[in-house]
């Protein structure tokens, strides 16, 4: 089979695609860089160099493929995110068409359902639209809970304060998923193309409330007693700024951390049957968690 990655050497892209390599399949991984890519060219995929913000370089890239992973990269210079991430899901859609590709993995997130008020994600929902409104090509979306990597980013905060929080809400239930468990859901989708139509599948690793996460962080750390502190969105937003994170990132992560405090964002999750949960729980991450901790 010949198979088209998007997303590079990313924390899911990268490990997908040597799965797919390891099977022996054909795959070309769309990245700007080559130098990034090399463990995979190496490992022997084919680099495509471009960006997916250039529809012909799509198109060119997706012809002749068996079946393509789209996800949409981080941009977080955009001077309006959910449009950024809308328009790279409008461009794909347009190069599916225009190329003949019949199968697609789209990489989306649990609250992929909500059209406003959850950051990022919301501009997710309209990557899902655009890729839903090609009839002829069947389409898995993958929506994954809260990345376990995410946590990596208050290492600063509990360094600095003792404390781990956000504005997600105290003892809220959070679904987590680990980003290698996606890439291995996303390569059984690949590998067995046994889906027809527009459908999802929830990727899970664990579920624990915001105050579990602190207490297994922090026994992995060695400061089991390490609270969650849950911040207002003021609190949030202003401490992102702080942080040296631009505005327009800013305001969204607060929106979605908002809307997961609400229960907005779980809402469609909370009604589906419960998946699987993946090979690793953040008991698990929590020894890499730590590792980086305290390197």
């Amino acid at each position: 089979m010949n198979y088209v990655i998007t997303g590079g050497a990313g924390n899911i892209s990268k490990p997908l695609a040597l799965q797919l390599l390891a099977a022996h399949h054909q795959v070309t991984v769309i990245g700007r860089s080559e130098a990034n890519l090399k463990d995979l060219i190496d490992a022997g995929a084919i680099a495509a160099i471009g960006s997916v913000e250039d529809v012909d370089f799509l198109t060119k890239t997706f012809t002749g493929a068996d079946a393509i992973y789209t996800m949409v990269p981080p941009k977080f210079d955009a001077t309006n995110w959910k449009t950024f991430i809308a328009t790279i899901g409008a461009n794909y859609a347009k190069a599916i068409k225009a190329s003949a590709v019949k199968k697609v993995v789209n990489l989306s997130s649990i609250g992929a359902h909500m059209q406003e008020g959850c950051g990022p994600v919301s501009g997710l929902f309209f990557v899902e639209k655009e890729l839903n409104e090609l009839s002829d090509v069947a389409v898995k979306h993958l929506r994954p809970g809260f990345f376990y990597t995410n946590f990596l980013g208050n290492i600063g905060m509990i360094k600095n304060m003792q404390i781990i929080g956000a504005n997600y809400g105290e003892g809220s239930l959070l679904p987590l998923a680990n980003p290698a468990d996606i890439a291995s859901a996303a390569a059984e989708e690949l590998l067995s193309l046994s889906f027809e139509g527009h459908s999802i599948r929830y990727v899970i690793s664990d579920e624990k409330t915001t105050n579990e996460v602190a207490s297994i962080l922090g026994a992995a750390i060695g400061n089991p007693a390490l609270p969650w502190v849950n911040f207002t969105d003021e609190q949030t937003y202003g401490g992102m700024l702080q942080a040296g994170l631009p505005d327009e990132v800013a305001k969204n992560y607060t929106e979605m951390g908002a809307a997961m405090r609400t229960g907005e964002m779980g809402k469609e999750y909370n009604q589906v049957a419960k998946p699987a949960f993946g090979k690793t729980n953040l008991e698990d991450f929590a020894k890499t968690f730590a590792l980086i901790y305290n390197s």
